[in-house]
């Protein structure tokens, strides 16, 4: 796995970390950020990598900045 695979899961466990600590479904949190549910959960398996635009409607929606999502990342 390289450190790219590594970056991707470790913002998706960040995310789905943030999104359940609210109580958010993976619709609601697409739903809020304008995103697709699949994409969101897609992003959360660390199969897609976000744009910076999709970091942060993400990070706004779960009311974090945009730093918070790429926690732990080295």
């Amino acid at each position: 796995m390289s450190r790219m695979d590594d970056a991707r899961l470790q913002v998706g466990n960040n995310i789905r970390r943030y999104r359940i600590q609210l109580g958010l479904s993976q619709e609601a949190l697409a739903d809020a950020c304008g995103l697709h549910r699949t994409y969101v959960g897609s992003v959360e398996r660390g199969e897609r990598n976000l744009s910076l635009e999709n970091i942060v409607k993400v990070a706004r929606a779960l009311q974090l900045q945009p730093s918070d999502l790429l926690e732990g990342i080295s």
